[in-house]
């Protein structure tokens, strides 16, 4: 793979990092805000951002995606040494068994793959049922519980999905874990590349935040750190263009440009902020596609509360088979929802953010 954005993409998405233990994934990311940073700022929660500033008397901008992935924790280990879970963050059970997943032990790692009673042994009634989590549990192949704890597993270990980066048929898709949302966070990353040799009016807060997927907690910190005028959270969407999915359903399609998400649980965007980067993208010839995700919410929702209120909105990417082993995505969003996030950032200035604000 011979395109630093997807090498960096790949690497990101193959780390490790759930909620609250990102510590391994946000090492990593490091390495890559370093260079397109004049300094790094950091919370006490983990969250982080480097800083490129064009006018140090302009608007202060954050735009962050998050560190975390869906994962898992263990709780306890069964005497025959098998492992019980709790999840962190959203997961729909139906996606989970028979799974591969990596136990982050003081030891090292652990291969183990999600289990339930098997399917042959069950009641007729029973088997179209959907297996709950609490009867599911992790098999990594040893005989008891003192095999299982002499290989390093004990509670509070996390669990993490195991899927590599993949390339897909047309070389425009790519299949991995935890794209919600590293993709964001690579994103921040070569916004301030881009940055280095343009000038804009603004000063520039890109990183990622922590702890998003159980309850935007790391944007609650980092945006309080900050103190920015105008925030934008990066991250995915769901994709409305697999087969079943209508209109109703989700909007965006994987390949017609970023989103921006117009309405989400947690964000009620303000509406000269969404317009001003609906236009900046329609006058800048970069397709965009428009999102209401009324399930869920983005770091938004914790960022537009800083201090007496921050207009705030998410952009990002439609994305399939979210909050699962193997989501989907198409480079050609990523690339131009890089070019989106820099045009706003050239166009943004003082009397744009008062404009912003007296809507």
């Amino acid at each position: 793979m011979s395109n630093p954005r997807l090498e960096m993409i790949k690497a990101l998405s193959e780390a490790y990092g759930v909620p609250g233990q990102e510590q391994q994934v946000r090492k990593l990311y490091q390495t890559y805000l370093e260079p397109v940073s004049e300094g790094l700022e950091r919370d006490n929660f983990g969250s982080i951002a480097g800083v490129k500033t064009g006018d140090a008397n302009g608007p202060k901008v954050l735009i962050a995606g998050h560190l975390d992935e869906i994962g898992m924790m263990v709780t306890y280990i069964t005497d025959e040494g098998f492992i019980k879970f709790q999840t962190l963050g959203g997961w729909w059970s139906q996606v989970m068994l028979s799974q591969r997943v990596v136990i982050q032990t003081r030891k090292g790692e652990v291969i183990g793959v999600i289990g339930s009673k098997p399917p042959h042994v069950l009641p007729a009634e029973e088997r179209n049922k959907v297996v709950k989590t609490q009867d599911m549990f992790i098999d990594i192949g040893v005989q008891d519980k003192a095999e299982a704890e002499e290989a390093g597993i004990r509670p509070g270990d996390a669990i993490v999905p195991w899927s590599p980066f993949t390339p897909l048929a047309n070389g425009k898709y790519f299949m991995g874990k935890a794209l919600d949302n590293r993709l964001g966070c690579a994103t921040a990353v070569e916004v301030l590349r881009e940055l280095q040799s343009i000038h804009h009016p603004n000063i520039v807060y890109a990183g990622a935040t922590t702890q998003e997927e159980v309850g935007l907690r790391g944007a609650q910190t980092l945006v309080n750190h900050i103190k920015p005028d105008i925030a934008i959270a990066l991250d995915v969407g769901i994709a409305g263009d697999t087969p079943g999915m209508t209109k109703t359903d989700a909007l965006s399609r994987c390949g017609d440009g970023p989103i921006v998400v117009i309405y989400d649980a947690a964000t009620v965007p303000n509406p000269r902020l969404r317009d001003f980067i609906l236009d900046t993208a329609q006058g800048a010839g970069i397709p965009v596609q428009v999102e209401v995700i009324p399930g869920g919410g983005t770091d938004a929702g914790r960022f537009q509360f800083q201090g007496s209120g921050v207009p705030s909105v998410s952009i990002g990417y439609a994305t399939r088979y979210i909050h699962s082993h193997a989501a989907v995505y198409h480079q050609d969003d990523f690339d131009n929802g890089v070019r989106l996030l820099v045009e706003v950032i050239k166009h943004l200035d003082r009397t744009m953010l008062e404009e912003i604000r007296q809507f």
